[in-house]
């Protein structure tokens, strides 16, 4: 019996992911024998070479993370609606030589939120590759959202093509939901040097989402809440991510405590 190969294809300097979190999942639904997922470092020079090379290789998809995502949907043959018009794929699908693309980082974030976010008036930090996204996903589930980025001219380009509404000065109190996408934080500095939030500032009524993950607990989270507000981490957003993926792969439902256990115990 062949197994069927999938991987998580990141850059060799610190941004790929372990496999262990997948690892857990097809265990639990029991096809460790069947499927097996590895961690593949490559350089962005390099990136199409070695996916061509796992269409020939007996591989069934992969995973693809910064900086990789643009250069994933530009070599596929096909293409969700989803990372067409996100203009990124995290999720890499091989039925021979043919590449389909989709992206679940838009929907991941959705379902680790724990309301919807119809309506609601929501802060968007950043505005790079996770940020697109993140903006695509909350516009197009109702939210009113407003962006913020340290060079403002790429907030309101991201705002022209996505939807939304650039800042320059948000009033934090004014945002029932609150979403991190920079790296702000990331190594362990202060993120409130560099984001336009006060820590003392938070409320209990507000959502507060930061999708950096590591091996300590965010620091933007601990006031948010500590004064009360929802808080949703990095590692929660992966998971999620990364199961719809797995879905994908495998048409089976994937077993996101199992994945979450795992994914909490790789950071500690």
């Amino acid at each position: 019996m062949s197994v069927k190969r999938l991987a998580v294809l990141g850059h060799p300097v610190g941004h790929s992911r372990s496999p262990t979190m997948h690892t857990a999942a097809l265990a639990e639904l029991g096809l460790a024998d069947e499927w097996s997922y590895s961690a593949i470092d490559v350089a962005p020079d390099e990136f199409e070479a070695r996916v061509r090379e796992m269409t020939e290789a007996g591989f069934v998809g992969a995973n693809v993370t910064v900086p990789h995502k643009g250069a994933a949907l530009a070599l596929a043959d096909s293409l969700s609606e989803t990372s067409r018009e996100i203009g990124a794929a995290n999720t890499l699908s091989f039925d021979g030589v043919q590449i389909r693309a989709d992206n679940t980082d838009a929907q991941g974030l959705l379902d680790a939120l724990p309301a919807p976010a119809t309506g609601k008036r929501t802060l968007v930090l950043g505005a790079g590759g996770a940020a697109r996204a993140v903006v695509w996903a909350l516009a197009r589930e109702g939210a009113e959202v407003v962006v913020w980025n340290r060079t403002a001219l790429r907030a309101q380009h991201l705002c022209e093509e996505l939807g939304g509404a650039a800042t320059e000065a948000p009033d934090q109190g004014d945002f029932e939901l609150i979403v991190n996408t920079t790296a702000a934080g990331l190594r362990g500095e202060d993120p409130f040097a560099e984001l336009p939030l006060d820590p003392t500032a938070f409320v209990s009524e507000q959502t507060v989402v930061d999708l950096v993950y590591g091996e300590q607990p965010s620091r933007l989270l601990a006031p948010a809440e500590a004064a009360g507000a929802s808080v949703v981490d990095g590692i929660e957003i992966l998971v999620r991510q990364g199961a719809l993926s797995l879905q994908i792969w495998t048409g089976e439902e994937p077993p996101l405590e199992t994945m979450r256990i795992a994914a909490r115990r790789l950071m500690n």
